[in-house]
């Protein structure tokens, strides 16, 4: 500690606050190597994808046009799918990010008159215009398609009688988030969520199984693709982009539902066949690669920030103790004036836009005025080093990402002193 300290120093962080975090990493030594055993896996699982996808220099050069014959985006799907466990995958820059994808997938395979049902309460607040929760141009509702959520218990278990009474004829697809969202509830490992897909399909075999799978890529070795998902749906400026992919996201699953994805996105009869890479390509396959090891430092940074959080008497879920199965860490922090306070910690530690001071907004897509610290490489990439909540009761904040552990490990801090000097 001592040769970083004067480093430290300059960031704000009190020798004190450095000494109780020394304790706290000597403790959970044994829990940060079962992380780097896991990141082991995975980064050999996704070697050998890209060796039997035979991926080559030729692959990284993208096209332009209509993208026909793109060797690279072709391959980087059949990489996807590998990974995945999954029958083909879509993985394009034009879908705009995570929200875009989750409508996507959605949007291509439900039918007017058909029934989305969500088992495990209510999505993440951006899914509430696509849905028509919230009335919004263009809304799964205004083309007919119902939707019906099943709560979860009140121990965060799945609440299997309330599922089946909620599965008719007009089930369709069963949309499963893996992740917490803006909500106080667990996440989901991919063996519960396995549990449970088996359990659908046994009421009604033809229901589209789809699992949110953002903030969740690469922390256990399996992936929902494996557990029986029909769809899996991420983001590629979160976890499996690495920090690198400029844009993007991805739905891998059934080869139907990948073609009905597809000709969404395109257009009937084009599908997948058009679609230039542009110059994304050598990112995107260098962020899927880097993947493993990135979201094993973003796993670091969140269990770190859990148990110092814990130790100044904050509320944390997951609990300090508690397994992971996504990067997030929620931490109620019960004033808005400490919410803001967090946030503004962790933006002055970023290496984009230090300087700024993160003030809460109208974000497009949420019904609450919004707090974000994001100072990062690519806009809005929550694989890296951000922080961010609703300026709502309880005034949670949701912390994840972290390029690298040391750089984790410092806005952390950061966002802790900045806690402490609100006091």
């Amino acid at each position: 500690m001592q040769r970083t300290l004067p480093l430290y120093r300059e960031l704000g962080i009190s020798e004190k606050l450095l000494s109780k975090a020394d304790k706290i990493l000597e403790d959970i030594s044994e829990r940060f190597k079962a992380i780097d055993d896991i990141a082991e896996y995975n980064q050999i699982k996704v070697l050998n994808a890209f060796r039997k996808a035979r991926v080559s220099e030729g692959c990284l050069y993208g096209s332009t046009g209509y993208g026909y014959n793109d060797l690279g985006r072709e391959k980087l799907e059949e990489v996807y799918s590998y990974i995945f466990k999954t029958e083909d995958a879509l993985v394009r820059p034009q879908i705009t990010c995570g929200t875009h994808a989750l409508a996507l997938a959605l949007m291509s395979n439900l039918r007017p008159g058909d029934e989305l049902l969500c088992p495990a309460g209510k999505p993440y607040d951006t899914l509430d215009e696509v849905i028509g929760i919230r009335p919004s141009k263009g809304s799964l509702a205004e083309y007919g398609i119902t939707y019906r959520q099943v709560d979860l218990l009140p121990d965060g278990t799945f609440d299997y009688d309330s599922i089946k009474a909620a599965i008719s004829d007009k089930t369709r697809l069963v949309e499963i988030q893996r992740s917490r969202g803006y909500a106080t509830r667990p996440t989901f490992s991919v063996e519960r969520i396995g549990e449970l897909i088996s359990f659908i399909k046994e009421i009604k075999s033809d229901v589209i199984c789809m699992v949110d799978n953002c903030y969740g890529e690469f922390v256990q070795t399996i992936e929902p693709g494996e557990a029986g998902a029909d769809m899996v749906v991420g983001s590629l400026i979160k976890n499996p982009g690495g920090g690198l992919s400029p844009i993007g996201g991805y739905i891998a699953g059934t080869a139907e539902c990948v073609e009905q994805a597809s000709c969404r996105l395109t257009s009937p009869g084009l599908g997948k066949e058009v679609g230039a890479s542009l110059n994304a390509m050598r990112s995107m396959f260098q962020g899927l690669f880097l993947a493993p090891v990135i979201t094993s430092g973003a796993l670091k940074s969140a269990i770190f920030a859990s148990y110092m959080l814990e130790d100044m008497g904050v509320r944390v879920f997951p609990r300090a103790s508690e397994e992971r199965y996504d990067i997030i860490q929620e931490a109620i922090l019960e004033k808005p004036e400490r919410l803001i306070a967090f946030c503004k910690g962790i933006q002055s530690a970023a290496p984009v836009d230090s300087f700024v001071t993160p003030e809460p907004w109208d974000m497009p897509g949420y019904d609450d005025e919004v707090i974000m610290a994001a100072g990062a490489f690519i806009s809005g990439s929550s694989i890296e080093l951000s922080a961010d909540g609703p300026l709502r009761s309880p005034y949670s904040v949701y912390f994840q990402g972290g390029l690298t552990w040391p750089h984790g490990k410092a806005g952390i801090l950061s966002a802790c002193q900045c806690l402490l000097d609100t006091e």
